[in-house]
């Protein structure tokens, strides 16, 4: 077997960390947690091999990590690149709520790039002991490179989309895939010949509403048009609509999320297009006023709040070595409101 090499320590002596307590013992370093907490759930001789391996190595948990075990300094620390949007706003609000609720504190560390030098920053920033377990909102580039940079021993989760690799980390998501696939076959259900698609940046052109978009057109024969790539802002959706409007065989029109949905809208209304009278839209998140644009918007339903407390949750085992919690999230759904309606006929 071979050893993962440990970075470098930030002293010139080189001390024993749990991983190499957990190593020594046989274990898992959750197991090791476990010991330090005087866990009931510690079989005795497990707990005899972990405690001959910490008094072989001369292990001692430092001040912080020490404090963080007993509950006097326990804290959550949240890395996004965002704060405003509304997937990630409301995903820190679950996460808060949460961690008030279980009277932790939360800090927040935004990464403004995936520029090497930031993640690095963010990276030792978190790293540190006082920044107790981390929750890594890893829906786009930025946040994605921070978890992959992250060293073992840093508990963290990630809030993550269905379709992200496999990290070796706690990632929770939502269902979006499925309910991207649900929002298309209402639109061809309808009567609409194919759905068009403006897309959210996302990991490697793969995101779960792309990917469930492709799934409902596929699974019904329809032809799948290209993508329309924009950012998060939405002038760059006005933009993408400007395009959408200048084809007359555009007739339905699945949008990234409903900020991108607002600005495909009003280029459809400067071109002269009516909703849903030539041309339907969905969005998608569900966003705090959707339901009262003109016309109200029909859209998928993300429990995103939820999402934050699951991984509040998943992150307070991390950090205390308890066995993983079961996530309760409330799955995606449509909401059909007046954006959307069958084809005129020509």
């Amino acid at each position: 077997m071979t050893s993962t090499p440990r970075r470098a320590s930030r002293s010139a002596v080189a001390v024993p960390s749990i991983r190499d307590v957990a190593a020594a013992a046989g274990v898992s370093y959750q197991t090791v947690s476990r010991v330090l907490n005087d866990s009931p759930k510690v079989r005795a001789e497990t707990r005899a091999a972990v405690l001959a391996a910490i008094d072989r190595l001369g292990f001692r948990p430092s001040r912080a990590a020490r404090a963080l075990s007993l509950g006097r300094a326990r804290a959550i620390t949240v890395v996004t690149s965002n704060t405003v949007l509304y997937g990630y706003a409301a995903t820190l609000q679950g996460i808060e709520e949460a961690a008030r609720t279980a009277g932790l504190a939360v800090g927040i560390r935004v990464v403004e790039s995936a520029e090497p030098a930031e993640v690095k920053q963010t990276v030792d920033d978190v790293s540190d002991a006082s920044a107790g377990g981390v929750v890594v909102i890893a829906f786009d580039p930025s946040g994605v490179a921070v978890l992959e940079a992250l060293p073992r021993h840093v508990p963290a989760v990630a809030a993550a989309e269905p379709a992200a690799p496999d990290r070796g980390r706690v990632s929770i998501a939502l269902d979006e895939r499925r309910a991207a696939a649900d929002a298309t076959r209402h639109l061809l259900a309808l009567g609409h010949r194919t759905v068009h698609h403006v897309a959210i940046p996302s990991e490697g052109g793969a995101g779960g509403r792309l990917a469930g978009w492709r799934d409902a057109l596929g699974e019904s024969g329809a032809p799948i048009p290209a993508v329309l790539d924009c950012g998060w802002d939405i002038a760059s959706a006005y933009t993408a609509g400007r395009r959408l409007a200048a084809d007359p065989d555009v007739t339905a029109i699945l949008c990234g999320n409903d900020d991108i949905a607002q600005g495909v809208r009003r280029a459809l209304y400067d071109a002269g297009k009516a909703v849903p009278g030539d041309v339907s839209i969905v969005g998608f998140d569900d966003i705090p006023g959707s339901a009262y644009w003109t016309p109200a918007l029909t859209t998928v339903r993300m429990d995103f709040a939820g999402l934050g407390r699951a991984c509040f949750h998943a992150a307070v085992a991390e950090l205390t070595g308890q066995e993983q919690p079961e996530p309760a999230l409330v799955a995606p759904s449509l909401v059909v409101r007046e954006s959307t309606g069958s084809p005129r006929s020509f």
